[in-house]
């Protein structure tokens, strides 16, 4: 298990910025997602880990030693990449003996690990067959198997299943998260998907134009967020202008269709002044009694998905918010007033950030 420090890593092509001072430690025998947009640098930084390309500026650390100028294949890292790149006129076991192969690695040695690697991603019966063979969930367990088989220090995943479809894609997940939790590696992983960061990461780094915005645990980041831009990021939210005053171990917010109570504060809120609420579709509850931070509003429209209803509402001062009703009991008429109520959990006060 390695762990890796970045300390003020930067990286320009001419005058623009790919990636702007980024300090980050990722734990050993974590999986850490870099989760952002495209063009927000995650992948400049993926392969300047993987030293596939040299930072600007800055220092990368494994384990406190300065890799930074150190040629990608001195590094001992693993890499998987969206596209499988697998040799096609090669068996599923030669290909996966490639980088054994390069490090002059063979025999029984040879011969054992590449029967362990196959094991590991579950595909120890097909060695035998060529890649054109093979569907694409297996294809992608090839290219993982080829990445872990000389026991890399740190496995490193450029979005790996942009191109499977979605069952497939679920499949590889979870097969990725067994595969780091068995082996202890340390794991970085590059996506734009929400869901598979939420679903499977042990720490999350979201980042927009070159620059870490937030990182943490999945759940921290999504009950919690510090800007619009990583509420936003992480699924739909409701964005409410308020006023808000320190309260209780909370603050109380003056929004335009009433008072609310949070106790959502994080570390970057203000506890005073002009603010916006960020407060989740799923948390609004359609509410027939009376409960802490209800208000009225009128129903514009709703679509029904069996399992949820998704509501758009308007309240009486024109602010328009999308509420997601969770095992629907009834049908829901278009135009009728309804009551509506949110935990003070709920009710995130977002600090300044864009």
């Amino acid at each position: 298990m390695t762990a890796i420090r970045l300390e003020r890593v930067r990286k320009t092509y001419g005058q623009t910025v790919a990636v702007d001072d980024v300090t980050l430690d990722l734990k050993k025998g974590e999986l850490t997602f870099l989760l952002g947009p495209s063009g927000c640098g995650k992948t400049t930084l993926l392969r300047m880990i993987a030293g596939f390309i040299d930072p600007t500026g800055g220092q990368i650390l494994f384990d406190g030693r300065d890799v930074s100028r150190l040629p990608a294949n001195q590094r001992n890292t693993g890499m998987v990449f969206q596209s499988y790149a697998l040799w096609p006129h090669m068996s599923v076991a030669e290909n996966v003996a490639f980088g054994l192969d390069v490090r002059k690695i063979g025999g029984a040695e040879r011969t054992r690990k590449v029967a362990d690697a196959l094991e590991m991603v579950q595909m120890g019966h097909l060695g035998a067959r060529k890649p054109t063979e093979l569907s694409g969930g297996q294809q992608q367990r090839v290219a993982l198997a080829r990445a872990l088989v000389f026991r890399p220090d740190v496995l490193l995943l450029d979005e790996p299943l942009s191109n499977l479809d979605a069952k497939l894609r679920l499949e590889m997940r979870t097969e990725i998260r067994r595969i780091v939790t068995e082996t202890g590696i340390t794991a970085v992983y590059v996506t734009h998907d929400q869901e598979e960061a939420l679903s499977i990461a042990d720490t999350i780094v979201v980042l927009k134009d070159g620059r870490v915005m937030q990182t943490g645990k999945p759940r921290a980041l999504y009950r919690r967020p510090h800007s619009r831009f990583v509420a936003d990021f992480l699924g739909e939210s409701n964005f409410v202008p308020a006023m808000i005053a320190a309260h209780d171990g909370g603050a109380m917010a003056t929004t335009g269709f009433g008072s609310l109570t949070s106790t959502a504060l994080t570390e970057v809120s203000p506890t005073r002044g002009a603010v916006t609420l960020s407060i989740r579709p799923e948390a609004l509850v359609v509410a027939a009694t009376r409960s802490a931070n209800q208000f009225r509003a009128r129903r514009l429209s709703t679509i029904y998905l069996g399992k949820a209803a998704q509501h758009r509402v308007r309240t009486a001062d024109g602010t328009e918010l999308k509420v997601l009703e969770m095992n629907p009991q009834e049908s829901h008429l278009h135009d009728e007033e309804i009551s509506l109520s949110v935990d003070p959990d709920d009710v995130v006060v977002l600090g300044e950030k864009a």
